[in-house]
């Protein structure tokens, strides 16, 4: 099972968000950790990966030989990208 940590960005940009949302992210995250290849995309262009949670993406960068997701961004769709 992989490890999920937050950068401290992320986790700032987490703790903005409301409640429920906070919540419904955070059940998604362990829910990808069994098996992450099935729950996040890879973004074209980058070594990085979406999980799509909503209308919320988690930018993270999945590590498969120590088995870690390092989320980097978490944020609305429109503004998460940029």
């Amino acid at each position: 099972m992989y490890e999920v940590i937050f950068s401290n960005k992320a986790e700032m940009q987490l703790k903005r968000l409301e409640k429920p949302v906070q919540g419904r992210i955070i059940s998604a995250l362990e829910r990808a950790r069994i098996r992450p290849e099935d729950h996040f995309k890879k973004l074209v262009g980058e070594d990085a990966f979406s999980l799509r949670v909503g209308h919320y993406r988690v930018i993270a960068d999945i590590e498969r030989k120590k088995l870690l997701i390092l989320v980097l961004k978490v944020g609305h769709r429109r503004n998460v990208y940029k």
